[in-house]
């Protein structure tokens, strides 16, 4: 089981690069039944869940609508944007829109450089931006407000101060996804809902409607993204097949493997980070997670051939210590043990 008892308190240990990540846990029902009728049971007790649909080898052995749009509806997936946008880098890179994570801005897209940029940004590679890594004071958090307000999202970005150097550590930045969407644009002459539709939702099947663009015409890369709790499992899955969609090669097998390979660690979790995926591991069993603002996750399971979907309230904050907390709880300690019995 991964809650103990700590000081009275329901507690959780979750496992991300050999750190534990202790989580209170706020469920309040009884103990649930085994297997997916408890699963059902303890999503049901978290009034912030909307959708949930879990996959095993390929098979949906779960999909509930609790609350708020149906599974077929498009919601707002928040964050799991940067886990698109970085899938889209895979497959420009396979294409050889841009010859790989090495490639600098300065390289690629020099034109995004404003002018009176710290002469480091030049360098900042595709895999900084990938990783949250470019070394630029951050855009999110207490930061966002302002950043969205600024007349030139990617100038305001790339004209922060650098805090670090590039690739020392990660400080999430929503402003390093939407510089990466616009480097993905530049290279290849086309928009990211162009790419988006052409590259991911029309090989897997599901729409990718029209979402923010910023004041100069990019796509807002790495947030406000719509996709239907059905489209979520079906990214998940093609990660877990390895980049493959029935006879479709989608991404290749090398930059889903990259995509899995710790490359820095969260500051706020804790878990490792690869390209646009939190990892870490429950039950002894390595997953790796996309995770958005309110409680939007995919969660793979590659050992179990499993895929979780969830989607949540967009408007209500989803803490390491609080709602995600619980639904790394809901993963770690029903959906999985459930998957284990299959």
């Amino acid at each position: 089981m991964m809650r103990q008892s700590m000081d009275g308190q329901t507690r959780r240990s979750v496992l991300g690069g050999g750190l534990a990540l202790t989580l209170s846990a706020r469920l309040t029902v009884a103990e649930p039944l085994a297997g997916w009728g408890g699963v059902r049971q303890s999503a049901a007790a978290l009034d912030q869940l909307h959708a949930l649909i879990v996959s095993v080898d390929g098979e949906t052995v779960l999909a509930e609508n609790y609350r708020g749009p149906g599974l077929d509806r498009s919601v707002n997936v928040k964050s799991v944007s940067k886990t698109f946008v970085a899938a889209l880098v895979g497959a420009a890179i396979d294409r050889g829109v841009i010859p790989g994570v090495d490639a600098t801005i300065g390289e690629v897209a020099p034109s995004l450089i404003p002018s009176g940029a710290d002469p480091a940004v030049d360098g900042i590679t595709v895999a900084d931006l990938l990783t949250m890594q470019a070394g630029l004071e951050r855009t999110s958090g207490a930061n966002y407000g302002s950043w969205v307000s600024s007349p030139n999202w990617i100038a305001d970005a790339l004209g922060r101060p650098m805090v670090s150097s590039p690739g020392e550590r990660m400080a999430y930045s929503t402003g390093s996804y939407h510089v990466l969407g616009a480097v993905l644009s530049s290279a290849s002459g086309r928009s990211l809902l162009a790419l988006s539709r052409d590259w991911i939702g029309d090989p897997l099947g599901f729409d990718v409607p029209a979402w923010t663009r910023d004041p100069q015409g990019y796509y807002l890369g790495g947030n406000e993204m719509a996709l239907s709790p059905r489209a979520l499992v079906r990214f998940g899955e093609m990660y877990r097949l390895r980049g493959a969609w029935g006879e479709t090669r989608v991404l290749s097998a090398g930059w889903v493997g990259a995509s899995f390979e710790p490359r820095t660690r969260s500051p706020f979790s804790g878990l490792d980070y690869g390209y646009g995926w939190f990892l870490g591991r429950a039950q002894g069993h390595r997953f790796a997670l996309a995770r958005g603002y309110g409680g939007q996750v995919i969660c793979v399971v590659p050992d179990l051939g499993m895929t979780v979907a969830i989607t949540s309230d967009p408007t209500q904050p989803a803490r390491s210590g609080g709602y995600f907390g619980d639904l790394l709880d809901l993963i770690g300690d029903r959906i999985i043990p459930a998957a284990e019995m299959v």
